[in-house]
């Protein structure tokens, strides 16, 4: 691992980069390896990322030590119901010592923001985050204004409230690279999170330090773009997004925007495991994440109880797997 005296990564070497920030975050949590390996992923791909869980299981946390970890400035933007628009983006405020407008950046003006439980937004402020998550750059009152780099938006909800919310539409959806679930911790980890809080009451976020630098992280993000990633495996890729396609009980499968998502989350994948090209097996590890959230389905499955989980399963099951040698997928096919 490539680091300056000061412990921080500056070479751009995605799988350095996973594992500082993984070892560092690990200092307040316990147990969410994957979800960190999924938001480094996120952020040398240019996603964003949807954490659905009950309260209290460290979701913005999560987040909030992330971003310490990987030097990016962090914005919580508590989403409620009476929450407009410009409350994210900024508006111009009128000083009446000048006379004069002056723009007022809002929350999204930095590298991570969590907009937490964003379903409880209306639906036209939920809206205000599509041009951010997209375009990165936001329109206030006719000037448009490109948002830092890197950015990212994480965005939390609720799964059991369903009182005062408002369900993400699929446009919104879709524009999430991975949604993941934070489940509650087992005995073990909670019984080991709770000895580390009995010993320092005040861990938390402030106990995180910057690990790898700004020009560490470009770099690597131009790396994850140079995997390669064989026929086969593109294939692969085709065949899981046609297949959701195709299930008898979805309405309409996943979108286009998926199947780039997969090409790109795993190039990241294999990168960040320390490999130039990418098996299989990156794609089978994303495809709940990329797939279950962007899956609408028919009413009579909704109705018998069947959950997009279960199609991701029944598809990666009926799925071929490309029956390969690593050679193969390792170096492009001599012409």
């Amino acid at each position: 691992m490539s680091e300056t005296e000061s412990g921080l990564v500056t070479a751009g070497d995605p799988e350095a980069i996973a594992e500082a920030i993984q070892t560092e975050v690990e200092q307040v949590l316990v147990g969410n390896e994957g979800t960190v390996e999924h938001l480094t992923i996120a952020l040398l791909t240019r996603g964003h990322l949807l954490l659905e869980g009950v309260p209290g299981v460290a979701k913005t946390t999560i987040a909030n030590l992330f971003a310490r970890a990987s030097g990016l400035g962090f914005q919580r933007i508590q989403m409620t119901p009476d929450i407009l628009p410009a409350d994210i983006t900024g508006t111009n405020v009128y000083r009446q010592n000048t006379g004069e407008f002056e723009l007022q950046r809002g929350p999204v003006f930095t590298n991570l923001v969590v907009a937490d439980e964003i379903n409880r937004a209306t639906p036209k402020t939920q809206s205000a985050l599509l041009e951010a998550m997209q375009e990165r750059q936001v329109t206030i009152e006719g000037d448009t204004l490109s948002l830092p780099e890197p950015f990212m938006v994480v965005a939390t909800q609720n799964p059991i409230e369903m009182e005062g919310v408002f369900e993400l539409p699929e446009a919104q959806r879709d524009r999430f690279q991975f949604k993941l679930t934070v489940d509650l911790p087992d005995r073990d980890g909670e019984a080991e999170l709770l000895d580390r809080f009995d010993t320092n009451p005040n861990l938390g976020p402030d106990t995180v330090e910057q690990v790898v630098t700004e020009d560490a992280l470009l770099e690597a993000r131009t790396q994850v773009t140079n995997t390669y990633v064989a026929p086969p495996v593109k294939s692969y890729v085709l065949d899981l997004v046609g297949a959701t396609r195709s299930h008898p009980d979805v309405r309409h499968g996943a979108s286009p925007r998926a199947t780039i998502t997969f090409i790109d989350g795993a190039k990241a994948r294999a990168a960040v495991h320390g490999r130039s090209y990418v098996i299989p097996d990156d794609v089978k590890a994303l495809a709940p994440a990329i797939l279950a959230h962007r899956l609408v389905l028919e009413t009579d499955a909704e109705l018998s109880d069947v959950t997009p989980q279960a199609i991701v399963e029944d598809v990666l099951e009926e799925t071929a797997i490309p029956d390969v040698e690593p050679s193969e997928m390792a170096t492009p096919k001599e012409a």
